[in-house]
């Protein structure tokens, strides 16, 4: 389990006449982060600077940033801080400037590039990505209307359905989730229970968002 974004998106803002573009995206790997940010370097290829920071892993064991161009700890660095801050992994944040005539100084260029790097996540949508168990739940038709009830109270959402002589639900489930030993009280044990596969998924507040 860990902090993270949901997809990727962009926002932008104008300081003394130099627009900054923020963006924040989601990467599993450095190789996808590098992808990104020649995407980046190619969209904005007119650009003053493209800048960026990322951190991957779980573990926070890559970071890298850039100030590709700016003076030295103003850009890469004050972002990189951001992602730290959040504690954000699998993200990349970047700052596009078009430069508008008016130097920022260091402050003012710092200040401006922490901004990026939170309208970044902003517009990527901040979110913690958990595992969970793709199981499916088999069980006699005289259990259903308790189980469909059980699982609305409880807020979970049905992938899949399957009517043969037994009915047979799919669902995202946490490990050791109190709906394993809810259905197994609820039926008496009578309900086959299989983990068909695990799933990192992003949620926001424990809802799973797709």
């Amino acid at each position: 389990m860990y902090n993270s974004v949901l997809s990727g998106g962009e926002g932008d803002f104008v300081e003394k006449k130099s627009r900054f573009i923020g963006g924040g995206y989601f990467v599993k790997s450095e190789e996808e982060a590098l992808d990104k940010i020649s995407q980046i370097k190619e969209i904005y290829k007119d650009a003053s600077h493209n800048t960026y920071a990322y951190i991957i892993g779980e573990d926070a064991k890559i970071q890298r940033y850039s100030d590709d161009g700016e003076p030295q700890g103003t850009a890469g660095i004050p972002m990189l801080e951001v992602l730290k801050k959040e504690e954000m992994r699998n993200v990349l944040v970047t700052g596009t400037r078009y430069f508008g005539g008016i130097l920022l100084g260091s402050g003012g260029l710092l200040r401006a590039y922490t901004k990026c790097a939170r309208l970044g996540l902003l517009a990527a949508k901040k979110v913690v990505r958990e595992n969970f168990n793709r199981t499916k739940f088999s069980y006699d038709y005289t259990y259903h209307g308790k189980i469909l009830n059980y699982l609305t109270i409880n807020g979970y959402k049905i992938l899949q359905e399957e009517f043969t002589d037994i009915a047979s639900l799919t669902l995202y489930v946490k490990e050791n989730a109190p709906i394993i030993k809810d259905l197994k009280d609820m039926t008496g044990a009578k309900i086959k229970i299989e983990v068909k596969a695990c799933e990192e998924l992003p949620t926001i507040d424990g809802k799973i968002m797709r």
